[in-house]
């Protein structure tokens, strides 16, 4: 006799990796119809999100906490969205355009119903179990990759 319980799939790092990328890939196709990279719409947000205008250390270190990827390549990103002219400089600060806004807030509307669809229909309790065991999982391997690069 099969049960719910065996039946239903236990979260690890292969099924996290798994709808990171289904979710990621999604994302990327609605990128690229503005000619946007992944790591150019995070560093992207990581700008308008913040209230303040930022250094161009403070912005890749901001990216690379997301990211986990080489600051010399956020910097070339950053470069990327400064030649767009979705990011402006003020004099060392960067702060995002009009331009890089408008298409951050088109993304959005773009991938909004996409998400709706994605993620309706799943019960409060269900989110609120899986956002628990992401952030645990996160905290740990932050803490992981801190002890192999610190």
């Amino acid at each position: 006799m099969t049960t719910a319980a065996s039946t239903t799939p236990v979260a690890d790092a292969r099924r996290l990796a798994l709808a990171h990328y289904a979710a990621r890939g999604v994302l990327e196709h609605v990128l690229a119809r503005h000619g946007v990279t992944f790591q150019q719409q995070v560093a992207l947000r990581a700008a308008v999100a913040s209230d303040v205008a930022q250094t161009p250390d403070e912005l890749t270190a901001q990216v690379q906490q997301s990211l986990k990827a080489d600051p010399a390549d956020l910097r070339a990103t950053l470069d990327e969205l400064l030649a767009k002219g979705l990011l402006g400089s003020d004099g060392a600060h960067l702060r995002p355009t009009d331009a890089g806004r408008e298409l951050f807030a088109i993304v959005g509307a773009e991938t909004a119903p996409v998400s709706a669809r994605i993620w309706g229909g799943i019960p409060a309790e269900d989110l609120a179990a899986a956002g628990r065991v992401l952030a645990l999982v996160t905290e740990r391997a932050n803490a992981e990759l801190a002890a192999l690069t610190g």
